[in-house]
């Protein structure tokens, strides 16, 4: 069963449990991997691959973490508390991230094998590393790891 699937099945669930979070959630996750398959011309009533659903997925993850962030600095606790739960739902669909740890020995893996040695070539170096990675590590992490390692 695909990502896309489990989710749209996963809303019966939600609706016996009366888990209005959870709910919410995956409603506006399968319409937005229906806009999505809509986009790329399957049509409303096609289901996503699981690397386009990752896509999705990862995107709303990035909109919930703005939306935190800025409802934190905003002085608003409580509009960020509901992202924080959805945030936490969404991630339980997405693969486990690796740690600081294990990015780093894959961005030193890549430094030798690409023969970087200044933070100017660091494009490339991310590039090879994120292809590597497929979304199973932040980009901001892995950012962060190759300038530390480049300096």
């Amino acid at each position: 069963m695909t990502i896309h699937e489990t989710l749209k099945a996963g809303i019966p669930d939600a609706m016996r449990a009366k888990d209005s979070v959870r709910l919410t959630t995956l409603r506006s996750l399968v319409t937005a991997m229906t806009n999505e398959a809509v986009a790329k011309k399957l049509g409303p009533t096609a289901f996503l691959s699981d690397d386009d659903a990752l896509a999705v997925l990862k995107r709303a993850a990035n909109q919930r973490k703005d939306s935190i962030e800025q409802f934190t600095a905003g002085g608003r606790p409580e509009l960020a508390e509901p992202e924080k739960l959805e945030l936490a739902i969404i991630e339980s669909f997405l693969p486990a991230q690796m740690s600081r740890e294990e990015v780093e020995t894959v961005v030193k893996a890549k430094i030798a094998e690409l023969g970087v040695s200044s933070k100017a070539e660091s494009g490339k170096l991310l590039g090879a590393v994120m292809k590597e990675l497929k979304g199973k590590a932040d980009g901001g992490v892995v950012k962060e790891v190759a300038d530390s390692l480049l300096q």
